[in-house]
């Protein structure tokens, strides 16, 4: 479907929702193993409740508070709404046609059955009896609605079962609402390990236990969306860990978006449902699958190799692979050498991780200082954190609460360092810090040495498994010196105005790139540029891209997910190519490219290109200067553009189009057997 556009930029959220298109063309491609099309549709689902939570919710604040202001595409809030709702509805419709006419056939032929409660036979039911007085029964609250009991609160994506029951004896109808309970598992898997039976229809066969005595008239799946977005005035917050928590409390009771629900409900549950959560008619949605298919992330875990893609192990960056029994001395590689880390394909935990742990038992170590935006649940970089603090080291930690949601996570980790005796801090006022740095100072034979980390990825060893990300491990004296500052403007009152070579939001990095930009513009024919970014929404960015390109400047973008740029268009961006890669790994890591041969200048770092990242956000970028670093960078750029499984082009038209498979290269499949093959080498020398 062609994104509206007034010619000069596409809208951001009908952006974002070609991006799960994209994803649903993964799920409906036969060629991909049948258990990874169940993730993408599960994905898909996952995504879209964020889309609702946030952007969907933002929209409705902005319509009831009257603000008519247009977006960069010329679009009012009741505008895109309503083109949102048109897309969605396209959307979904697709998302269960996969689902039910292509995934559950052949999830069939595979001996992974999802039933339904009617197609069973008396033995299964008899075993399904037993398995909800056993274990669902004893948890669950049925709650009615008459004058003595309120209409209940129905909680965020909560799924819910309504009810309509009968007191034949007072010739009354009654509401009744049964949530499912979110502890127990989404399928109820039966004995022969092969089928699955959706755990609110096993509720539903049993609504006569919970109400007894009347007569079951109607009952029918359904869930909630709530604004989800977390509104913190820090201004006013003596205590910005307290502020988050009351926050989080509040939100649970954000307004409603979006309400789904099976499609042969009737208009009585629909129409009380509509009132009773104050909705309007357009934000309801009527579904023919099941409600939440984000549940299916349980079937895509099953254990069965022959239907998910062979499994992926991480290798040891090449320079911190030990050629012996002993582990590598990662301090004294860093003091000989940068190191460029690209994760998944090497390994978080050997690099990263370990740093960090070998830090926090080094008697050596004063001093650690990190940013933590993501936590894994288990956290081993956390508890590495704690323990140098309770060793006696000086340990700071920018815990940031504003992660959303991971704020009650975050909240957690912070407590944890503070027990400890890490000096934990939450941010600047008003910004979310989203940089990714780590700081060691270590006392050296020569005298005080700083060992730096700065990356694209969050200090998440579950997510540094499937996120495609970069890092730097670094002992540059002058960047070690910027991260200090930033650390101290973090963590203190400095503020800086001069960085040796770090480019950082929200006081530079904007008017830093357009520098940049500019001066490729300047070059005319002669400039290049090359990007890779999850997301492309600023306006001023794309200005100063339109204004390269109409210089001869040949500029090429990498764009996850959501890109406002219209490429292609003649006399405004006839030299800017976009591209989108979709796969296995999620493309995480940030790249910029200005110019060409010795004298460019390459940067990563973990901003995008949005509002949110250059005004709102403590960002930064490092530059990488080794040669042997950059064309490591470069060979990563070029894979991505020579990729034509994973790879969709946006069209002058806003319309994406999936590139077409000749060569068959698989940029996540050569990336991981050209680290394979590194670290290989390294061990045969």
């Amino acid at each position: 479907m062609n994104i509206e556009t007034t010619g000069r930029f596409l809208n951001r959220e009908l952006s974002w929702l070609d991006f799960g298109a994209r994803l649903l063309d993964i799920a409906e491609d036969s060629s991909n193993p049948l258990l990874e099309r169940v993730r993408f549709i599960a994905l898909f689902s996952q995504g879209l409740d964020e889309f609702f939570q946030v952007r969907v919710a933002s929209l409705k604040d902005q319509l009831e508070a009257n603000i008519r202001g247009l977006s960069p595409d010329g679009l009012r809030p009741a505008e895109q709404l309503e083109l949102i709702r048109k897309r969605v509805e396209e959307l979904v419709e697709r998302e269960e046609s996969i689902f039910v006419k292509q995934l559950v056939p052949e999830l069939k032929e595979k001996n992974i059955v999802l039933s339904d409660w009617v197609n069973l036979d008396e033995d299964d039911r008899h075993y399904l009896v037993e398995v909800f007085h056993n274990t669902i029964f004893p948890v669950l609250t049925p709650l009615a609605v008459d004058p003595g009991h309120p209409f209940p609160y129905i909680s965020n994506l909560s799924l819910n079962l309504a009810v309509r029951v009968a007191d034949t004896q007072k010739s009354e109808v009654r509401f009744a609402r049964v949530k499912v309970p979110p502890l127990l598992p989404r399928f109820v898997v039966m004995p022969d390990m092969e089928r699955f039976v959706p755990l609110e229809q096993v509720i539903a066969a049993h609504l006569n236990k919970l109400f007894p005595g009347v007569q079951i008239i109607e009952h029918c799946s359904f869930r909630v969306t709530r604004n989800a977005d977390l509104t913190v005035d820090e201004d006013e917050a003596d205590d910005l860990l307290q502020a988050v928590e009351m926050e989080l409390r509040r939100r649970r009771f954000g307004k409603a978006v979006r309400l789904e629900i099976q499609h042969d409900a009737s208009d009585e549950v629909v129409s009380l449902l509509k009132e009773e959560l104050e909705l309007a008619p357009e934000d309801i949605y009527f579904t023919k699958a099941p409600v939440d298919l984000g549940g299916l992330m349980a079937v895509y875990n099953l254990d069965r190799p022959d239907l998910h893609k062979a499994p992926f192990k991480s290798v040891p960056n090449e320079k911190l692979k030990s050629r012996d029994s002993e582990p590598v001395d990662i301090f004294s590689v860093m003091r000989n050498t940068d190191v460029l880390l690209h994760h998944p394909y090497e390994s978080f935990t050997t690099s990263v991780q370990t740093l960090i742990e070998l830090a926090a038992d080094d008697p050596n170590v004063l001093a650690i200082k990190q940013t933590l935006y993501r936590t894994s649940g288990d956290s081993p970089i956390v508890k590495a954190l704690a323990k140098a603090a309770e060793l006696g080291k000086q340990v700071a930690v920018l815990v940031e609460l504003k992660a959303r949601f991971d704020e009650q996570a975050n909240i957690e980790w912070a407590k944890t360092l503070e027990r400890a005796g890490a000096h934990v801090v939450y941010g600047l006022v008003g910004l979310k810090t989203h940089c990714k740095c780590l700081l060691i100072v270590r006392q050296e034979p020569d005298g005080i040495k700083r060992y730096c980390h700065i990356g694209t990825g969050n200090y998440n060893s579950k997510t540094a498994r499937g996120y495609e990300d970069l890092g730097l491990l670094t002992t540059e004296p002058a960047i070690g010196s910027d991260v200090n500052d930033l650390f101290n403007a973090l963590t203190g009152f400095s503020k800086s105005n001069y960085y040796k070579k770090l480019l950082l939001a929200p006081n530079f990095l904007r008017q830093g790139l357009i520098h940049l930009i500019a001066e490729q513009a300047h070059l005319g024919q002669k400039g290049e540029i090359s990007i890779k970014v999850n997301g492309l929404t600023d306006s001023e960015i794309i200005q100063s891209l339109y204004d390269a390109s109409q210089k001869g400047v040949k500029i090429k973008l990498l764009v996850r997910s959501i890109c406002c740029l219209v490429p292609g268009v003649k006399g405004l961006s006839e030299n800017i190519k976009v591209r989108s890669i979709v796969g296995r790994f999620l493309e995480h890591s940030r790249i910029y490219k200005f110019g060409t041969g010795p004298n460019a200048l390459y940067l990563i770092g973990s901003a995008d290109l949005m509002e949110r990242n250059l005004d709102r956000r403590v960002e930064a970028l490092v530059p990488i200067e080794a040669p042997e670093l950059r064309a490591r960078l470069d060979e990563i750029l070029e894979l991505e553009w020579l990729d034509d499984v994973n790879a969709w082009e946006l069209m002058q038209d806003g319309s994406w189009k999936k590139v077409e498979t000749k060569k068959g290269i698989n940029v996540h499949e050569v990336l991981a057997e050209k680290a394979r093959l590194r670290a290989t080498q390294i061990q045969r020398v």
